[in-house]
This record gives C-alpha cells, sequence and structure tokens, in this order.
C-alpha cells in the first residue's frame, strides 16, 4: 500500500531505513558560541563584519538594563517591604495632587435663541477660510523629511 519501488532482490532496503537523511554533523568540529552556520571557507571581509557585529551586539547587550528580568534574587518579604513602601509612596503624593472636576461643556451664550436667528455669516468669509484651509493642505502635503544623516541610539551611560 503506497510502495513506489520495490525489488525483491534488494537488501540493502533495511539498512536505508535506519540511516537519517540528514548526516549528523561532528561534534568534534563544531565551532562554540552558537556560531555554528559559519563555514570554514567564508571570506575575511565576512568574518571581520561578523566579528563586528558581535561586537556591537555584545557592547549593546552589557550597556542594557532589563528591568523585566528577575537578576537580583529577592526574598518574599523583600517584595512585600518594597510594595509596602510604593504603596504609601503613592498615597502620600495621590493626596497631594489637586483632584481634577470633569468639566461641564462650556456655555457660548445664555441666549442660544438670538444666536440661531441672527444673520448668516457672509459667503465671502466662507471663501476666505476654504481659501485659506486649502493653502495649508497644499503646505503640508509638500512637507517632506530630507535624512541627512543615520538615527545613531547611544546606550551607554556616561
Amino acid at each position: 500500500m503506497g510502495c513506489c519501488y520495490s525489488s525483491e532482490n534488494d537488501t540493502s532496503s533495511q539498512n536505508d531505513e535506519d540511516k537519517p537523511l540528514i548526516p549528523q554533523p561532528n561534534p568534534a568540529s563544531k565551532p562554540p558560541n552558537g556560531t555554528d552556520w559559519i563555514t570554514t571557507n567564508v571570506p575575511s571581509a565576512r568574518t571581520d563584519e561578523q566579528a563586528l557585529l558581535t561586537s556591537i551586539l555584545t557592547k549593546t547587550a552589557q550597556n542594557i538594563i532589563d528591568v523585566s528580568a528577575d537578576s537580583m534574587m529577592m526574598e518574599q518579604h523583600e517584595y512585600m517591604d518594597k510594595a509596602r513602601q510604593y504603596s504609601t509612596k503613592l498615597a502620600v503624593l495621590g493626596t497631594s495632587l489637586p483632584q481634577k472636576k470633569a468639566l461641564s461643556l462650556p456655555s457660548l451664550t445664555s441666549q442660544p435663541h438670538q444666536v440661531l436667528a441672527s444673520d448668516l455669516v457672509p459667503y465671502s468669509d466662507v471663501q476666505q477660510v476654504s481659501k485659506i484651509a486649502a493653502y495649508a493642505y497644499s503646505a503640508i502635503s509638500q512637507i517632506k523629511v530630507d535624512a541627512k544623516e543615520e538615527l545613531v541610539v547611544q546606550f551607554a551611560i556616561p
């Protein structure tokens, strides 16, 4: 069932079933530090570039402070003490901040019926506002950013 090749004289099929399709690499020749994808016949320019990239990544990794990592082994009571201190500070600072009230919509006039019954805005004013808006839109659409230099972010702490 589903056999693509069959030969009664083939005796090597039993040996092929146990043989892996991809040969295992020699562990003695494997380079250290996860650089197993670099072969020995790589041009020196690529090796230099890779070494430079590795040094940049190493320096960056040393200068980044990962606050999510639990590098300091703290006991549970230390965590509880810090949480209590932060809660106390938050309570003190929270009471000293002025409380903002939600403002209601401003009232533009106490007599809206007079505003609605007044004359319409002159058509020349509407045209002028439309012309200014079109000019502003044209000016904004013509803004372009020219890249003058590369964006460099320094992680080093002075």
